[in-house]
């Protein structure tokens, strides 16, 4: 075993990575933005603290979330040379590590009580549900299987269930004390006569008890135990802080790493409050921010940047500002597109072009924000040859309820009481809109995040049905079946390696050269229960974690990356869409994207139709008029130009003697405040400024707005 982390082996550590490596034996927070080899950075660590003397490597135990991430760290420490060393420091998941303990300890403090791990929780909560009048088809039990999960990791006792869902606003399937019938139903059935089931938080809560109700336990445990590392500290629940509390006891040999603007689990009880308090609750600690992205090029970390930079919210306080480390790459595209065909084969075609050039196709991905949305893409792919897999969730076709709604569809084709002129073009639509009804089409989305994955599905078969008809006016339901069957089966070879389709989710801790972030539009990214009716925001912390769930899709490229958007669902659908409100900002005015680029003068004084330089719609009353803009779309109001524009136009209207909105009204003030205009041009295109004014006052507005430009350089090109 060496005798120390080498001087070589520091000197491939940037001077952060080399402070958090080298750290003093005790509490250590490592904040690590993407990208910025935190990897490599906890190995280092630990390889520090081992031929340092200060624990043997059978006394580390490092905690990931993923079999996959825990496999890579074991590898990097034999790689690192800590030869025999390497394979003695434990590194599992909370839950891998908690069964490895409560199998040794079970006898100490139960006896021979029998149990085993209840490895499938469907088939018991199925059951539950069913004691409590609950619907159990699969997206019903599944919505009530993942708010089991969310209470259990939060502490939340089945009594207590009701309240806290309330407290939370959790979107729930039914209501909330209904849910707390089935949790309560749910562990009732886990006894059983031949012995305990426990499930996966089971682990977990035993796990705790033991240590915490059991002194022998605690000194054995920990006199094995002395030094702990934990990854993805973000993504902690309070069920797994309990056991690492437990583990430490009143120790403090613990190095945490994480980027609490990657939170993006707290739908599952994690909560980035334990990383935010980690300096508070050991004042002594260490803390190392890692900033330096090796992943990026500076072109795509300037643009995760920028994502992140508006972000509100204690989380955002803490935000990493990456320096990209990479050569320069070329610069994130923007893309609008008339309806979701249009955009996946647009997306294919871009990424053939991809790898004409050398592009591998599994270092190309495609991310989304819900598995309904991989249908389009599987399509366009597999129309144009090009292997693909599809990552944290089956491919459409293959999915339950599209499987079930393909059978309500052949049962319908079966029938000999429909007439002839039903059986055939645009009707099969209706036929098949009524068909797949019991299954979940409602004409509203539904709530539960499951029922709206179904519903998303279905929506999206039945608008392939649309599709499909439209092409060929005299397919029939027989025909139909046959089409559906056939693209089935051409998108289910046997796995290959291929281009990468997977939700944004799915994509966590996973890089590719070459990312499309598709269907970036409101409803969608964000999703749309985080919305109210009108488009407002319903729930704020809500839409700040779909920002950062952007953030992470963007900061999965390497060094070419999309963003796109359709405007309809369907081919030659209505589009009543619009971009997502977090791209407002982003996209350069001279992208063919943009659509805030304000007419110019030429247009306005010709009477041409005004459109919302946000969504392009056309503008309808003074107000959105003057604006710009409808009153729904977001805009950024830059609050202190407003300000000195009111104030110059207090000074302006006591010098001329007159009112103040002789000058400017309000509306007109507030809309230079949004747009920033930088030339007379730009002033001329504001509704209510025209040629005169701009000879009064537009050298000394553009001079505001100049200085306010100066001083705060993010404000350049706004409109």
């Amino acid at each position: 075993m060496m005798e120390r982390v080498s001087a070589h082996e520091l000197d491939a550590l940037d001077p952060e990575q080399a402070a958090a490596v080298t750290a003093p034996r005790g509490p250590v927070c490592v904040l690590a933005g993407a990208g910025t080899g935190k990897t490599r950075t906890i190995t280092h660590r630990i390889g520090h603290l081992v031929a340092a003397g200060h624990v043997k490597a059978d006394q580390v135990l490092a905690v990931t979330f993923t079999a996959r991430a825990a496999g890579e760290l074991r590898n990097r420490l034999r790689v690192l040379g800590l030869g025999g060393a390497a394979n003695q420091v434990q590194a599992r998941t909370f839950h891998a590590a908690a069964l490895r303990q409560l199998r040794y300890f079970w006898p100490q403090i139960v006896g021979d009580v029998p149990w085993r791990l209840l490895d499938g929780k469907f088939p018991v909560v199925a059951q539950a549900a069913r004691r409590a009048g609950l619907p159990t088809h699969t997206e019903s039990v599944r919505d009530l299987l993942g708010e089991i999960e969310w209470a259990k990791s939060s502490l939340i006792a089945p009594e207590d269930y009701a309240a806290a869902a309330s407290r939370q606003h959790r979107d729930v399937p039914y209501d909330a004390a209904r849910v707390a019938e089935v949790y309560t139903a749910y562990e009732s059935l886990k006894t059983t006569p031949d012995g305990l089931l426990l499930d996966f938080d089971d682990l977990l809560l035993h796990t705790a008890a033991a240590l915490e109700d059991y002194p022998a336990v605690a000194d054995e445990f920990r006199g094995r135990y002395r030094s702990f590392v934990v990854d993805e500290y973000q993504d902690v629940t309070p069920l797994q802080q309990r056991v690492l509390d437990a583990w430490l006891g009143d120790r403090d040999d613990l190095t945490v790493v994480g980027d609490a603007n990657q939170t993006i689990y707290s739908f599952t009880g994690a909560t980035p409050g334990y990383l935010l308090d980690f300096s508070r609750r050991f004042p002594e600690a260490t803390v190392v921010r890692l900033e330096r992205d090796y992943r990026s090029t500076p072109q795509v970390v300037s643009l995760a940047n920028r994502v992140i930079g508006v972000a509100r919210g204690r989380i955002a306080g803490t935000r990493l500002q990456l320096i990209g480390q990479r050569a320069d790459g070329p610069e994130p595209t923007f893309a609008e597109y008339q309806d979701v065909p249009a955009e996946a084969g647009a997306v294919v075609a871009s990424i053939k072009r991809m790898i004409a050039a050398g592009v591998p196709t599994a270092e190309i991905a495609v991310l989304y924000r819900i598995n309904a949305q991989s249908e389009a893409y599987e399509q366009a792919l597999t129309e144009q040859g090009i292997p693909y897999q599809v990552r944290g969730g089956e491919g459409f076709f293959q999915r339950p309820e599209v499987k079930q709604a393909v059978v309500a569809l052949r049962q319908v084709a079966s029938r000999d009481d429909l007439p002839a002129e039903s059986r055939s073009g645009t009707a099969i639509v209706k036929l098949a809109r009524a068909a797949l009804g019991p299954l979940g089409l409602t004409a509203a989305e539904p709530v539960g995040a499951q029922a709206r994955e179904r519903w998303s599905a279905l929506t999206a078969l039945v608008a392939l049905t649309e599709e499909l008809t439209a092409q060929d006016a005299a397919l029939d339901l027989p025909g139909l079946l046959r089409e559906l069957a056939a693209r089935a089966e051409a998108r289910h070879p046997p796995t290959v390696q291929g281009v990468t389709l997977a939700s944004l989710h799915a994509a966590k801790g996973l890089e590719w050269d070459a990312v499309y972030l598709v269907g970036l539009s409101d409803g969608t990214m964000p999703i749309a229960h985080v919305l109210g009716e009108d488009g407002s925001v319903a729930d704020e912390a809500g839409l700040e974690e779909e920002r950062r769930l952007l953030y992470v899709g963007v900061t999965r490229a390497r060094e070419h990356l999309q963003l796109s958007w359709a405007l309809a669902r369907g081919e030659g659908g209505r589009r009543t869409r619009r971009r997502s409100r977090f791209l407002n900002g982003l996209i350069p005015d001279d992208s063919p994207a943009s659509r805030i680029a304000a007419p110019t003068a030429e247009s306005v004084s010709a009477g041409a139709r005004p459109y919302c330089r946000v969504c392009a719609k056309p503008l309808i009353g003074t107000y959105a008029t003057m604006l710009g803009r409808c009153r729904r779309c977001p805009a950024e109001l830059d609050a202190e130009l407003l300000g000195l524009l009111q104030e110059w136009r207090t000074d302006k209207a006591a010098d001329l003697q007159v009112r103040e909105f002789v000058v400017f009204t309000d509306t007109t003030l507030t809309a230079i405040a949004e747009q920033f205009p930088a030339d007379d041009a730009a002033l001329a295109a504001i509704p209510g400024i025209g040629a005169k004014k701009i000879d009064q006052y537009g050298a000394e507005v553009l001079a505001l707005v100049a200085a306010r430009h100066r001083q705060d350089p993010k404000t350049a090109g706004r409109k």
